[in-house]
């Protein structure tokens, strides 16, 4: 048991060879006050705060790139609020892993009255009978989970656990975070506070830079550049960080990561911003690079299924066939042949016309929900089961489209206070040209184009 239970202590010295731990790990926050970043999360009045604060816990998922702070955070909430703490990584653990951890819990609840969290790393790679083990303890407060993913856990998190817990988006690290953590390290790390370590112009600030957010990978580069601009000069008190150091230190770590399939944030990006762009050449080079580090096909092919909806939308409707059918083959046959599947959406998806006229829809309707509440559904289109609402006129004067010619007759659907409001305008890519004309034929007097109707990107109009 021992082997799974992890002290929540400073680990400065690897007992098994004498050495330094990591300097990330070194200089892992202790507290909730050591914490950089996050403050949607941590901030004076935030819900997470005011639960660790005031020790009322409940079980949640952290989600969110790597090196955002994740398990340092699990680690302080277990600290802080004076619980047993098991942490388990789902890449190497099994289910009598869980039930071990399990059994412990049951135990310090009945017999020491004590609170155990269970913290799971990488929880989107537990499968579902693994993560059925959990549902039990979690509901009845056994134990209180905390999992950290990387992917989005709508997708990768069972629908029972995922309703026992609430999800927590970390993001990125700010520059100026990033360099609090950096600034912190040389100050107080009890190896680099020995130098008076100098860098070269730039040299800081492309650190920082490199990072993308992630303070494990800032800490790492920084370490390995300190190292490297040390080596032989140990017993001088000044050290100088050069640019070309700190290059050379985030290209070693980052083929590493890439290859490890951790660091995907920045290529799925290149990928999709190819493919929006209708440029099949230069997605299918983000689709290989993403193959050969390791990616997830699935996670791959929803993206797809989203971008085939965004961004091409009714300009090509068989686009969204094509990559929900991509994702069902690639999940069927799996690697590596699912690569010449996503090869096939990849190109087709690029190659289509594009349109982001639903997309923009969709979010001006969400915006004037928000703004306007929930606007009465007119009488004539409500539904009349009963006779007392039939009396009150729910229904009446409903006028039957396919009772009349080209099954279409011009009625108001939506509420009065909107008036003639347009969501979807339709553009003259592909399909939606058709589409366009359709509409303009049935509303003439509301789809009369002005340019004041056209919605911009974010699907608000101008």
């Amino acid at each position: 048991m021992t082997d799974l239970f992890e002290k929540i202590e400073p680990r400065k010295v690897r007992e098994t060879t004498g050495k330094y731990a990591p300097l990330a790990d070194r200089m892992r926050p202790q507290t909730l006050a050591e914490i950089v970043g996050q403050r949607h999360l941590l901030g004076e009045g935030k819900l997470l705060r005011r639960a660790i604060e005031q020790d009322e816990l409940f079980s949640m998922i952290f989600w969110g790139p790597p090196g955002v702070g994740k398990t340092t955070l699990a680690r302080v909430i277990a600290r802080e609020t004076n619980s047993e703490f098991f942490a388990l990584s789902a890449v190497t653990a099994g289910v009598k892993d869980v039930r071990t951890v399990l059994e412990r819990a049951r135990l310090n609840l009945k017999r020491f009255k004590k609170r155990t969290i269970l913290f799971i790393d990488e929880i989107h790679r537990f499968n579902k009978a693994q993560q059925d083990a959990l549902l039990h303890e979690v509901e009845d407060g056994t134990i209180f989970l905390i999992g950290a993913t990387t992917e989005n856990p709508s997708f990768e998190v069972i629908a029972p656990l995922l309703s026992r817990c609430r999800v927590f988006k970390l993001e990125p690290l700010q520059p100026e975070e990033i360099e609090t953590i950096v600034d912190r390290a040389l100050q107080r790390d009890e190896v680099l506070s020995r130098y008076q370590i100098d860098w070269e112009p730039g040299a800081k600030e492309l650190l920082i830079q490199q990072a993308g957010g992630d303070a494990r990978m800032a800490l790492n580069a920084l370490e390995l550049a300190f190292t490297m601009a040390a080596a032989g000069r140990e017993e001088e008190p000044r050290i100088l960080i050069s640019r070309s150091l700190v290059q050379e230190a985030f290209q070693s770590k980052s083929l590493y990561y890439d290859k490890a399939g951790d660091y995907h944030y920045d290529v799925i990006s290149a990928f999709i911003k190819s493919v929006r762009g209708s440029d099949p050449d230069a997605a299918i080079y983000w689709l290989a690079r993403m193959i050969d580090a390791g990616e997830d096909p699935k996670f791959i092919a929803r993206r797809l299924i989203i971008l085939a909806s965004e961004d091409i939308g009714n300009a090509d409707p068989f686009a969204l066939v094509l990559a929900t059918s991509a994702f069902t083959a690639v999940h069927y046959i799996g690697m590596p042949e699912g690569q010449l599947v996503l090869a096939q959406a990849t190109t087709y998806l690029a190659s289509a016309p594009k349109s982001n006229a639903s997309y923009k829809a969709i979010m001006q309707a969400l915006e004037d929900v928000k703004t306007t509440g929930p606007l009465p559904v007119p009488l004539h289109l409500r539904n009349a089961p009963t006779g007392l609402m039939a009396h009150l006129g729910y229904g009446k004067e409903y006028r039957y489209p396919h009772d009349h010619e080209d099954h279409f007759i011009e009625e108001r659907y939506l509420p009065e206070e909107l008036g003639e409001k347009i969501y979807y305008l339709p553009s003259e890519q592909g399909k939606e040209r058709e589409l366009r004309q359709a509409l303009e034929k049935r509303w003439p007097k509301r789809r009369k184009q002005r340019p004041n109707e056209e919605n911009d990107g974010k699907g608000n109009r101008n």
